[in-house]
């Protein structure tokens, strides 16, 4: 009797940090400034919800098997979706190939990336912490030979960034908060199209100081609606985030969750940092576009993996 009462009480402290997982993710709240780099191992939380269910099924606590039923669930319904492709996709005429690369301090191997851009033949790069080397080692690699249209916004350290194109491009202003440049541009699109593409890049929330840079980062970033907008880049955020979730509600869609990619790991690559893998680079395309494909590539020295996706233009009907 004593034996099994300990065991009750012992099956609460197992099963409510999953609890409040799971209510914390789906209010979006957070409740400290070290809830925001955690959440995004959600994925993570959601297979490990099934320990405390198992054991509370085996010890027969209902009350805290129930408990554990309803978390497994909510996190579950969070989490799963990102490994099925959606059905149903936009009607579209035309294609935007976009390739979105952090270069880790401008690390990033050159021949490997131009390798990339060579097989997979982006007509959009977008690059964040791109250095003024790293810039003039892609140019001197046939960078700009195959992507003539530049916004550079390259500078020393990691707050650099910017998009070459194979199409026309008119620079916007870009974003700069906390030193972050986050380069943003409008692409004549040979379809007639004017897309807007960012390549995204915000502070990275890893320190309680750092965590407003991070949340105006994403809050500056333009919502859908009216011209087609591509977000391509480093967001530092997962689909678990509520900033990300709400730009996805202003009418863009995860290229990586369309196609079931959703779960596949960008960030750290292997022997970068002693952590599971998360979801934090992404391609976010206009809800009237369709994703015919993404993919998740390497990049010798670089913390990142590349990002692509192939995106379906919808037909043009002119102003």
């Amino acid at each position: 009797m004593i034996r099994s009462r300990w065991a009750g009480l012992l099956i609460w402290p197992m099963v409510l940090p999953f609890a409040v997982w799971a209510a914390l993710r789906t209010s979006g709240w957070t409740p400290v400034w070290q809830w925001v780099p955690l959440v995004a191992f959600t994925p993570y939380a959601a297979v490990a919800s099934v320990i405390p269910l198992l054991l509370a099924l085996g010890l027969r606590r209902w009350a805290a098997a129930a408990l554990a039923l309803v978390t497994g669930a909510v996190l579950a319904t969070a989490v799963l979706p990102r490994h099925f492709a959606d059905g149903d996709q936009p009607a579209s005429d035309g294609r935007l190939r976009v390739l979105a690369a952090n270069l880790a301090v401008g690390a990033g191997d050159t021949d490997a990336l131009m390798d990339l851009v060579r097989s997979l033949d982006p007509d959009v790069l977008a690059l964040q912490e791109l250095t003024p080397a790293a810039r003039e080692r892609l140019e001197a690699a046939g960078l700009r030979r195959r992507m003539p249209h530049v916004v550079d916004r390259a500078v020393g350290g990691v707050h650099g960034s910017g998009i070459y194109s194979r199409h026309p491009i008119t620079e916007k202003p870009l974003i700069a908060l906390g030193r972050f440049r986050q380069a943003r541009g409008v692409i004549r699109h040979p379809s007639g199209h004017e897309i807007e593409v960012v390549s995204v890049h915000p502070c990275a929330p890893r320190y309680d100081y750092k965590v407003w840079c991070w949340d105006q980062g994403l809050r500056a970033l333009p919502r859908a609606g009216g011209q087609l907008r591509v977000l391509a880049g480093d967001f530092n955020a997962t689909l678990d985030h509520g900033l990300v979730r709400d730009l996805l509600g202003s009418g863009y869609r995860d290229a990586a969750d369309v196609t079931g990619h959703g779960l596949v790991p960008t960030w750290p690559q292997q022997g970068w940092e002693p952590l599971p893998g998360v979801t934090i680079d992404h391609v976010l395309a206009d809800s009237r576009m369709a994703v015919n494909s993404f993919g998740v590539h390497p990049l010798p020295d670089s913390d990142h993996r590349p990002v692509f996706a192939e995106l379906g233009l919808p037909r043009f009907t002119g102003h």
